[in-house]
């Protein structure tokens, strides 16, 4: 992911190593032989899967939604002000608008 300069493709390897993870946590609650978390009368002796990771996944879900929206748009911006999302290209041109700056002086 760091070694690609295309700037969709980072949030995208981001995103796909977000979903890595979401998947590594819902895995740790679940229990072999486990059944979801409702305690009836006169079944005290089941085992239940940890619900806690599920509950967290889901908010860690819509966070990342959240920042993959907010980087997208900023991608849009980026692409509107330099027209490339390649981030080498994007250094370049900053690097030409900062020698043309400062070459007067």
């Amino acid at each position: 992911m760091i070694a690609r300069y295309n700037l969709i493709k980072k949030l995208l390897g981001l995103s796909i190593f977000q979903t890595g993870i979401f998947y590594f946590y819902v895995s740790l609650g679940k229990v072999d032989g486990g059944t979801a978390p409702i305690f009836l009368e006169g079944q005290e002796e089941l085992i239940y899967s940890n619900p806690l990771p599920h509950v967290l996944i889901l908010t860690a879900i819509v966070v990342g939604v959240a920042t993959m929206a907010v980087g997208l748009a900023l991608v849009v911006r980026i692409y509107e002000y330099y027209d490339t999302i390649e981030e080498d290209e994007i250094k370049q041109q900053d690097v030409e608008e900062y020698e043309q700056e400062h070459q007067d002086e």
